[in-house]
């Protein structure tokens, strides 16, 4: 069973992956940046909620190392390009509506949908194909032959990590959100940083 796999990991090393793990979520990276984005555009809910998909999208990249997916993505330098110019199109796209959304007036603005937000999340993760790379570099550290299957091992880490993941990306876009329901009377300004940090995920997802 995948819990008894991981009973196996010593204590110490157990510690350092959840230490390590929790670490390189706290520093704010591309879904930190969109949960932020989503909150301060749409408030807490919103936020939370866009953290909540990203963290479904790192499911997916998850279910792809596992299965050994990953490292043929990795391999595939076309795939990869493609793959990464798609999810930047998909993050100038969301910059755009932000952008226009500026132009109406606070008594016009609704509440997004969130089922849109939770899309939008994991679309936002799923077609960033750099999690998938980190996972295959970062997860392997921790595992031995003698403490069971391997897959097992990466997979019962992988959730781990992406649910310590999903909650830090979630408080990081219901803090976010918070601080722009202060300033809640400056719509226009809040959808155009929105829009800004779109913008700068996508061209630092082609340039990096």
């Amino acid at each position: 069973m995948l819990w008894d796999t991981l009973a196996h990991i010593p204590a110490t090393q157990f510690a350092t992956f959840i230490t390590g793990g929790l670490l390189l979520n706290l520093a704010p990276g591309q879904d930190v940046f969109f949960a932020s984005a989503c909150g301060i555009k749409g408030g807490p809910r919103a936020g939370a909620v866009a953290g909540l998909g990203v963290g479904i999208g790192v499911l997916f990249h998850l279910t792809l190392a596992t299965i050994g997916l990953g490292a043929v993505v990795a391999a595939n330098p076309g795939l990869l390009a493609a793959i990464k110019y798609i999810g930047a199109a998909y993050l100038l796209f969301l910059a755009w509506q932000s952008w226009n959304a500026a132009a109406q007036e606070p008594s016009q603005h609704a509440p997004e949908n969130l089922w849109r937000i939770l899309r939008r999340g994991a679309l936002s993760n799923i077609l960033n194909p750099k999690p998938v790379l980190f996972l295959l570099a970062f997860l392997p550290q921790f595992t031995r032959i003698e403490y069971g299957p391997i897959w097992q091992q990466i997979l019962g880490l992988g959730l781990i990590f992406a649910a310590t993941g999903t909650l830090v990306t979630i408080g990081y876009g219901v803090v976010a959100g918070w601080l722009g329901l202060r300033l809640g009377r400056r719509l226009r300004l809040m959808n155009r940083i929105a829009a800004v940090i779109f913008a700068g995920l996508a061209l630092r997802m082609v340039t990096k």
